[in-house]
């Protein structure tokens, strides 16, 4: 059987036996929050619990390394939505030690990519176009830099309402210890 069918069917279950109720909520957060985080599979319940959080608290976006890498790309466009259509008012950017983005090099990403089809001049096409997939597929080297430049990109974002908190934190994601980096209310 495939992983589609294992998905499907747990769920025809968990909506027979009403599962659901438990997490029925708003649109609108209730702690006012909207949380960036990694994507790493560590990630997905612990940086939300080990803040004490639950479902229908914050708006939760996940991306590769919890950074801002286009002040016009999706996840800054998910946090203006979260900020002026459904009641966000204080942002946090959570990254993580042991990140794999921050490790990440373009190379052998590259290389990973062209022997799974994608062709060579591909990537020369793309950086007569102007983007540079070398630099678009490097990570960081240190996850507090990345998570204080994130904050800044999100502050300083024009269309980002004055006032509005932006903290930037670290969690370990061993034991869930969250560091502060900055804190919005202070900067």
């Amino acid at each position: 059987m495939s992983l589609l069918n294992d998905l499907l069917g747990y769920n025809e279950q968990f909506v027979n036996n009403k599962e659901y109720e438990q997490y029925v909520t708003t649109k609108s957060p209730d702690k006012k929050l909207v949380l960036i985080s990694c994507m790493d599979t560590r990630l997905t319940e612990l940086s939300t619990k080990a803040l004490g959080l639950k479902n229908g608290d914050i708006k939760h976006i996940q991306n590769a390394g919890a950074v801002i890498s286009h002040p016009y790309g999706s996840t800054m466009r998910s946090i203006l939505v979260a900020v002026y259509m459904l009641g966000a008012d204080e942002v946090m950017v959570m990254g993580h030690h042991d990140c794999g983005f921050g490790a990440l090099k373009p190379e052998p990403m590259m290389n990973n990519m062209m022997e799974r089809g994608i062709k060579e001049e591909t990537f020369e096409t793309l950086k007569h176009s102007g983007i540079d997939v070398t630099s678009w597929l490097k990570g960081f080297d240190s996850v507090e830099e990345s998570i204080t430049e994130s904050v800044g990109k999100i502050k300083h974002h024009p269309l980002m309402v004055e006032g509005v908190p932006i903290h930037g934190t670290v969690i370990n994601p061993e034991n869930g210890k969250v560091d502060l980096v900055v804190n919005g209310y202070e900067s």
